[in-house]
């Protein structure tokens, strides 16, 4: 369940209110007049279903709301409301399918922001993830992997390229860009303060990592793996499932390919840097991917089920 904030103008009140109060997933709908004085209008309040929520959203922005007044969207944890459970069984399709387009589009956009922390991150999961490499230690490897940041404008990028949003596409592939370059220079500079200090050398990176080479040696299983995570992925973050999206951040191995990168050129060994970054390559794009066909198919989906609910209303 999400409640809505709607201010609009007094001119366009009752159009709103219409709007609102025709669909089935709908309820606990209420008009304050003139009780909004920045933009000044009125403040409309009611709860919709998530699985209306699109819908209801994208009716409001063709009546233009947003121009004039405002509309803001909080989740509702609990609801105790019989009303609320005849509109969950009213509206269509499932709430825990539903996709909040604007929602999913707000939550990403967000995340492409090149901020401090954001390249602190990357950098700090990249470092660690080089010294996990040099140590051939996994747990370090899934460290690196739960810090790194890069998911989010992955995500971004998806959700981007199926609304074809320019600025947005842009801005998720500079900070990736920035934020792995940023990262593997750091790493590669940290490889060699710490290889001064006599904390790391050469031979650990040539000796044999039975539980840390794979990240140098990418397989068909290396697409297998990135499109399966990039699913997972997706979907935890359109149904807001958190706990899958941990899941996906240690399944795929883009900052640690990242760290083999860098520590590999540190030390000048071309064989193990080019995979790595054919490995992080080969993760990045089958990520992207799945992640937009599985927004493409979610997307499709839930049009049918809209399409075959507004041929009953009108049957």
């Amino acid at each position: 369940m999400l409640h809505l904030r709607v201010i609009t103008p007094s001119d366009q009140s009752a159009a709103v209110a219409d709007l609102l109060a025709a669909d089935p997933g709908v309820t606990h709908l209420a008009v304050l007049t003139g009780a909004a004085r920045q933009p000044h209008g009125d403040l409309i309040l009611c709860d919709v279903v998530r699985e209306s929520a699109d819908k209801v959203l994208n009716g409001l922005q063709e009546l233009g709301v947003e121009a004039r007044g405002g509309i803001a969207v909080d989740d509702v944890e609990l609801t105790l409301s019989a009303s609320a459970q005849r509109a969950a069984r009213e509206a269509p399709g499932s709430g825990a399918d539903a996709v909040v387009w604007d929602e999913i589009a707000a939550k990403t956009g967000e995340q492409t922001e090149l901020s401090g922390t954001y390249l602190v991150l990357i950098v700090v999961a990249t470092m660690i993830a080089g010294i996990g490499v040099l140590l051939d230690q996994p747990i370090l490897i899934v460290g690196a992997m739960v810090v790194g940041p890069e998911f989010g404008p992955l995500a971004a990028l998806c959700v981007a390229l199926l609304r074809r949003q320019t600025d947005t596409i842009r801005r998720s592939v500079q900070a990736l860009l920035v934020g792995f370059l940023a990262a593997m220079v750091a790493t590669v500079l940290s490889t060699w303060a710490l290889d001064a200090a006599g904390l790391v050398d050469r031979g650990m990176l040539l000796a044999e990592r039975p539980l840390t080479d794979f990240i140098w040696r990418p397989d068909a299983l290396s697409w297998v793996v990135g499109l399966l995570a990039g699913v997972a992925g997706m979907l935890s973050l359109t149904s807001k499932k958190s706990g899958s999206l941990v899941g996906v951040l240690i399944s795929v191995t883009t900052v640690p390919a990242a760290a083999n990168v860098a520590v590999a050129v540190a030390y000048r060994v071309w064989h193990e840097a080019s995979g790595s970054a054919i490995q992080l390559l080969i993760n990045l794009c089958a990520i992207v991917l799945a992640g937009l066909l599985t927004l493409a198919v979610q997307q499709l989906s839930w049009w049918n089920l809209a399409r075959r609910s507004r041929r009953r209303a009108g049957g």
